[in-house]
């Protein structure tokens, strides 16, 4: 029999954790992967520069949206670069009050639907049975409604107010994201977490607002911000019809919707707006692709 017991083989020094590694979080994780969706990181400093410009710059430059000049009919000019209308409005301190109001339109929007969307969808998937059935019976109910339609209808009794414009379109909005919701909670419902705070004697409330909803931010974050890019094109639609924005505020749809027979003569009225419109939207549409891939890179592969 040996004297010596045969020594333990040594980890290698790859198996080993270096020193000074720290483990990321997952919002770490998340940011480094939407850092590497090139289009994306574009889209939102573009968005970032329009918002900016829009709000900033509307406050400094020298005419304010509703200043008369003597220039009246003019093409883009150093004066007037986007030119101006047959008032003598400097179009460039137009489309910047536009851009303001369909801006804050567009994120109201994402903020009362998303939330009425999470809690409604929230509560829906947690209880299911009859509680599940009812509210996702009325939730289907609101998405077979047709938005313009209904929305034409409902901003066509008042005094076209932007305020009252966003809570309509909200209104008809936030089932999208209540389906999602929905979805995510019920699975996340039966994970073990869930199980062990019931077990706890945790309350439905204290399980769906501390661990169900901030579990599903991902998806919420991620359709909040594509319905962000929706609610632009719903105003912009409802001001070209006349029914959004009301002069003498504007709005970009309601830019668009003035110009739209000035095309030929002078389409500079109508072509600066519009490209705001495309601007935004497919900016805001990149970001939303790009937080989808960055809270769920298993999208991003199965579309390769």
């Amino acid at each position: 029999m040996s004297d010596h017991t045969e020594a333990a083989p040594r980890p290698s020094s790859s198996a080993r954790p270096a020193a000074g590694v720290r483990r990321r979080s997952q919002g770490e994780l998340v940011l480094r992967r939407f850092l590497r969706h090139k289009a994306a990181v574009t889209s939102l400093v573009v968005f970032v520069a329009v918002v900016l410009l829009a709000f900033a710059g509307g406050a400094l430059w020298r005419y304010d949206y509703a200043d008369i000049t003597s220039a009246v009919s003019q093409p883009p000019s150093l004066e007037h670069p986007f030119g101006t209308d047959n008032l003598g409005h400097d179009t460039f301190a137009q489309v910047l009050r536009g851009t303001q109001r369909s801006i804050e339109i567009a994120l109201l929007i994402a903020f009362l639907a998303g939330l009425v969307g999470t809690l409604w969808g929230a509560f829906s998937g947690y209880y299911r049975g009859i509680t599940d059935s009812v509210m996702m019976r009325i939730a289907d109910l609101v998405l077979t409604l047709p938005l313009l339609a209904v929305a034409a209808v409902l901003t066509r009794a008042t005094n076209g107010s932007w305020w009252f414009v966003a809570l309509v379109i909200a209104a008809l909005q936030w089932a999208y994201v209540s389906r999602v919701v929905r979805g995510v909670v019920l699975s996340l419902r039966e994970k073990e977490y869930v199980e062990a705070s019931r077990a706890l004697g945790a309350t439905d409330r204290w399980i769906i607002f501390r661990h169900l909803i901030p579990n599903a931010l991902g998806p919420i974050i991620v359709n909040v911000t594509i319905l962000v890019a929706a609610a632009i094109l719903v105003e912009t639609a409802l001001s070209f019809l006349g029914l959004g924005v009301q002069p003498p505020d504007t709005s970009l749809g309601l830019l668009v919707s003035e110009a739209d027979t000035a095309v030929s003569t002078r389409p500079w009225l109508f072509y600066f707006p519009g490209a705001f419109i495309v601007v935004i939207a497919l900016s805001i549409n990149f970001i939303g692709d790009g937080l989808r891939d960055a809270f769920d890179p298993t999208q991003r592969k199965a579309r390769s």
